[in-house]
């Protein structure tokens, strides 16, 4: 049986997602801190490290991080593999 999610659940996506959009485009947390300060963002890498890691970061950062990443969207499907890979399922009947 699969269990529900929680708020750490839905942490845990973020830092998956963001990670894995950061891996794909070989950016670390310095380059992302540099593509940030660009659009007049100032986070250094340590704090973005720290709130990716922890998957808490308010919905502006989030969408910032997206801009400078040249992310186009966030899959609804994407997410629910993400949570059926950790055992939760979203869609219960």
């Amino acid at each position: 049986m699969k269990k529900s999610s929680k708020p750490a659940d839905w942490r845990q996506v973020v830092q998956r997602i963001l990670k894995a959009e950061m891996s794909k485009r070989g950016t670390k947390y310095q380059d992302l801190s540099d593509r940030l300060n660009t659009i007049g963002v100032n986070q250094s890498a340590d704090n973005l490290r720290n709130k990716v890691n922890k998957g808490i970061l308010g919905a502006d950062l989030l969408l910032q991080i997206m801009f400078v990443l040249n992310m186009r969207k966030i899959e609804r499907d994407e997410i629910i593999d993400i949570f059926d890979d950790m055992g939760i399922d979203l869609e219960k009947d």
